[in-house]
């Protein structure tokens, strides 16, 4: 649904029922402000000013000050799809105002300009207060409205959707690379016999196996002795272990985004039922940075074994094809040869593009100590898209 919406321009409307649970969360905000109960952004200021109370009711500016406070991104500008997909995130968690403005938004014809740098990811408060002073800074905006248009992950949530369908999309294109290069090479099909399912329990493995068994029926492959060699290079040889390994991890990276689009990244988190607002830490993206971490060292090793099996298709004496497959009877052309660097240096890329950013730590410097904590999930995201950039590259 969050790639019709960016990449496709499918249509958003509220649904039935929506509008009641969202004004019936308002009443409860409303009523604690009223209140004067100590809330976090509600009844009080944000950040390292946490201890200072503040009357929203009658501050009518506060909010605006406070998006304006956190207009801190860098960089150039986020591409249109994954600006309308963090709209579409953040519209999932607000009040039906701000929703209907939103959604209005993605029905314009341009989204308004989001800068890609400056997110920790506890929250993506520089690219949302980009978003919500393009959308919002000439309307009033009431208690807790500030907060909640800021707290949120779904700059970083956006990028992490559509990088972990365009990394499926890259995997299936992967194991289409891999029958058409087992063709190419006169490969051995004998790796995906049925007993190496027998004997290996991994689903992933399965499900290749049966994606190469399907593309390559018919063909001349199977007869006897068809092959070139009693054993082909790893790179062809491995390759439904390879792909295997990273459809599984593929799968679990996209059930992972999945959660999390179902989910709330908002604090505090209002309790209609209880009448209050808690304190609460659902801005904490791990899973995901993790899940992204995971995909892209999943995608790297049949990336690199794509271009190992390109790079081998080029040289004669492996492919028993022409020298850089220039044609035959024209020993002064070099064909496709130079082509190797380049897809020599795409796929390095894409390795360099797997280090984990899940391990990086926050400064106990900022905020008095109390935000010393960083995911980082907007660079996961990013990056996974540059990978799956250079390996299509590598596989096209």
């Amino acid at each position: 649904d969050v790639v019709a919406v960016a990449r496709h321009g499918t249509a958003v409307v509220l649904a039935p029922g929506a509008r009641e649970r969202m004004d019936a969360s308002r009443a409860v905000a409303l009523e604690i402000a009223a209140r004067g109960d100590a809330v976090y952004g509600l009844t009080t200021s944000v950040g390292v000013r946490k201890r200072v109370r503040v009357d929203q009711v009658a501050d009518s500016g506060f909010n605006l000050r406070l998006l304006r406070d956190h207009r801190i991104a860098q960089g150039g500008s986020v591409e249109p799809a994954a600006v309308r997909a963090t709209m579409l995130l953040l519209a999932s968690v607000l009040r039906p105002r701000l929703v209907e403005r939103l959604l209005e938004a993605l029905d314009a014809p341009a989204p308004p300009t989001l800068r890609e740098l400056g997110s920790t990811g506890q929250g993506d408060l520089a690219q949302l207060a980009d978003l919500a002073l393009a959308l919002f800074e000439d309307e009033p905006l009431e208690a807790k409205e500030g907060l909640a248009l800021l707290s949120s992950n779904a700059y970083g949530t956006a990028l992490a959707a559509l990088a972990a369908d365009a990394a499926e999309v890259l995997l299936h294109g992967l194991v289409l690379g891999l029958a058409l290069d087992l063709e190419a090479f006169r490969g051995s099909v004998t790796t995906l016999h049925p007993a190496v399912l027998a004997t290996r329990a991994h689903p992933g493995l399965h499900a290749v196996v049966a994606s190469l068994r399907r593309l390559l029926e018919g063909s001349a492959l199977w007869a006897p002795g068809a092959a070139r060699n009693l054993q082909d290079p790893l790179s062809f040889r491995n390759g439904p272990e390879v792909l295997g390994a990273a459809t599984q991890l593929g799968r679990y990276a996209l059930d992972v985004v999945r959660a999390e689009l179902a989910s709330s990244q908002e604090n505090p988190l209002v309790l209609v039922d209880e009448r209050r607002a808690i304190s609460v830490a659902n801005f904490e993206p791990l899973a995901l940075v993790q899940a992204l971490d995971a995909l892209r060292l999943a995608l790297a090793p049949p990336v690199l074994l794509q271009m190992e099996r390109f790079l081998k298709l080029l040289q004669a004496p492996l492919s028993g094809l022409g020298d850089g497959l220039a044609p035959p009877g024209r020993p002064d052309q070099i064909g496709l040869s130079e082509l190797a660097f380049a897809v020599q240096a795409l796929g390095a890329e894409a390795k360099l593009l797997a280090a984990p950013v899940s391990l990086e730590m926050g400064s106990s410097t900022q905020a008095e100590g109390i935000e010393d904590r960083i995911s980082l999930l907007p660079l996961g995201g990013r990056r996974l898209a540059e990978q799956v950039d250079r390996g299509t590259r590598v596989l096209a």
